[in-house]
């Protein structure tokens, strides 16, 4: 009974017990976290390695004096196996058995579009370009437009992004982009209605007094139905096209792909940074499919449209959900298509230039898709905005780096617009500032001459200039200059010959004018004297004690080493690694010593307690080295 016991829980008990202390062992040399499958096949194969190894030498079958030897030889093979087996497939790379059908289906699904999408590039030219063949080739542009078309909503909007960036493609490329077309047959109301079921909680008769099922307006993401609430309001819904969020992660994750590809392996791919463009582009296209983003979105534009007489619809936040937007309705056309014959056109254009420039300049929340469109001409002459699923963003610096940069090309200052540019652009660490400035003088003799009418068409040269230099627009000026040259269309259409500079110009002077009156200086002296009164209140004391330290002969400075906290860590990390290279060289010196050493007591027929304790001491300078070795080449976090 008593062996039977031994056998059926002893043993199991010891060998978990065993387990469970190289483990904790490994973790604390190394540092891994691993799971109890892997660490157990470890301890396994390490436990018979180093019996394979005692077993070679001279008698150690007959020495339990070597029992510690074993473990230490058992314990350097986990380490090594686990370490290895850490660098070929990481701790969580694999999932767990429970999971391994869903990640199967997603990966045969994301390898068949994949496939689709790959064989659409191939069917267009495009495969010497995935594989990192450049060439020149003049129908680039258009076989690129071609299959972005085809491939569907993710792809079209990512070709939409591109063609705002002058300063990244070539202008053959921008333009071709720029005939991207987002307009796809409505989804049937069957479909519509239970993403509307699904949403709101209920059927669409049961929240509307009327649901127009026709809609006025279809996009790849998104249609357009009229409603009115059941109070009377005439709204419009905006309702996601079903599946369509699942079709954009699927593609979201091809694009993260293909340009982690280009980026290794073509040189423009990395020179443009398109692994960076790509992850910008993923986040804002899925903010893009959630329509609460829009509905915050609409409310800061509002905000920030305080004081203009451009109208923006009013948002009922109790209907809006993830793919559902309910607005209120405004009454009239598009630019586009409206009739212009009985309204001041230049007031017009002039009210919406300027209600944009509020938004950028003043606020720093925009619409950055302001295409006749999206404009409407409402009933009562005013203008209205829709469509606020894109809105960009700019912080206080880089308006304030904007304003410089305008400012200096009203002033025709080259050395002035050199510097606005450079605060406005990330920078290579090599750049000849003398050389571009002379660049940029050139530029603006180019469009600022006398005589001259400046366009919007200067900024797409000043694009070029900017990426001739290896310069790169933050992604937030990009979208304002998007906008700029999306609204020169709309200006147009309003009042054809409208200047956007010159106007832009106007804009600024008022502006500018409006922060010299004596009020707004009056204003900006008072605050400023607020913020420093308890400073001035303090200097004098301050330095009535640093003169009498002077004349007394006290005054000293005093500084504190190490003060932050992450130098202290270095610091410490440094020693113990000092620390532990001495203690395993010593223990290895030793080591060698001992094992070399004739006499000592015998544990043994061959072998002395000398050389026990010598090939202990050899294990441990083995794991003190690799502890080393593994601190200096982990990555920091």
């Amino acid at each position: 009974m008593g062996d039977f016991l031994l056998y059926t829980v002893g043993v199991p008990t010891t060998f978990l017990a065993l387990v469970l202390g190289m483990a904790l062992a490994a973790r604390r040399i190394l540092g891994l976290h691993v799971g109890l499958i892997r660490t157990t096949l470890a301890c396994m194969v390490g436990l018979s390695m180093s019996e394979a190894a005692l077993n070679a030498m001279p008698g150690p079958e007959t020495t339990p004096a070597l029992a510690t030897v074993q473990v230490g030889i058992a314990l350097l093979m986990m380490i090594a196996l686990l370490t290895f087996a850490e660098i070929v497939v990481p701790t969580g790379s694999i999932p767990p058995p429970t999971e391994w059908w869903r990640a199967l289906r997603g990966r045969i699904s994301r390898a068949r579009r994949y496939s689709r999408i790959t064989a659409i590039a191939f069917r267009h030219g495009l495969g010497p370009y995935l594989r990192g063949r450049e060439r020149t080739d003049t129908r680039l542009a258009r076989s690129l437009r071609l299959a972005l078309e085809e491939g569907g909503v993710t792809f079209v909007k990512l070709g939409q992004v591109l063609s705002t960036r002058p300063d990244l493609l070539p202008p053959d490329v921008v333009d071709e982009l720029a005939l991207l077309q987002d307009k796809v047959p409505a989804a049937p109301w069957p479909a519509v209605r239970e993403v509307l079921v699904a949403e709101l909680g209920q059927p669409p008769e049961d929240v509307f007094a009327e649901f127009d099922e026709r809609p006025i307006a279809a996009a790849s993401v998104a249609q357009v139905h009229r409603a009115r609430l059941k109070s009377g309001e005439d709204v419009v819904v905006k309702v996601q096209r079903p599946g369509v969020r699942r079709v954009a992660e699927a593609d979201l994750d091809i694009v993260i792909r293909l340009a982690s590809t280009m980026h290794d392996k073509t040189r423009w791919g990395k020179a443009i940074g398109v692994r960076d463009l790509a992850a910008g582009f993923s986040a804002a296209l899925r903010e893009e499919l959630d329509f609460r983003v829009e509905a915050r979105n609409l409310a800061a534009v509002r905000a920030a449209s305080d004081g203009t007489d451009v109208v923006l619809p009013a948002v009922h936040e109790d209907l809006c959900t993830a793919r559902v937007l309910v607005m209120q309705r405004l009454d009239g056309a598009p630019v586009r298509s409206a009739s212009l014959e009985s309204v001041d056109r230049d007031a017009l254009a002039r009210t919406l230039l300027d209600a944009l420039l509020r938004q950028v300049m003043l606020n720093g929340v925009f619409h950055a898709d302001p295409h006749p469109g999206n404009i409407m001409l409402l009933g009562d002459g005013r203008l209205g905005m829709l469509d606020f699923g894109s809105v960009g963003r700019i912080d206080a610096q880089l308006r304030s780096a904007l304003g410089k940069l305008l400012l200096a090309i009203d002033h025709g200052d080259p050395a002035g617009l050199r510097d606005a540019l450079l605060e406005l652009v990330a920078r290579p660490d090599e750049i000849d500032e003398q050389q571009l400035e002379r660049a940029l003088g050139q530029f603006m003799a180019r469009h600022l001459s006398t005589g001259m009418r400046p366009d919007v068409e200067m900024f797409g040269d000043l694009f070029k200039l900017v990426y001739r230099y290896g310069l790169s627009i933050p992604p937030e000026i990009a979208a304002v200059f998007r906008a700029l040259a999306t609204v020169e269309g709309t200006l147009a259409a309003l009042s054809p010959g409208f200047n956007i500079v010159v106007e832009s110009r106007s804009f600024a002077d008022k502006q500018f004018s409006a922060h010299l009156t004596p009020e707004s200086l009056k204003r900006t002296v008072t605050e400023e004297l607020h913020a420093m009164l308890p400073m001035l209140r303090r200097l004098p004391r301050r330095a009535d004690r640093i003169s009498s330290a002077l004349e007394q002969g006290r005054l000293g400075l005093s500084m504190r080493l190490f003060a932050d906290e992450r130098d202290r860590q270095f610091i410490v990390s440094l020693l113990h690694q000092v620390m532990l290279t001495v203690l395993g060289a010593t223990a290895g010196v030793m080591a060698v010593l001992l094992l070399g050493a004739d006499g000592g007591p015998r544990v043994g027929p061959d072998i002395s307690l000398f050389q026990v304790f010598g090939y202990n001491l050899l294990v441990i300078s083995v794991l003190l080295g690799l502890r080393v070795v593994v601190t200096i080449f982990r990555p920091r976090g």
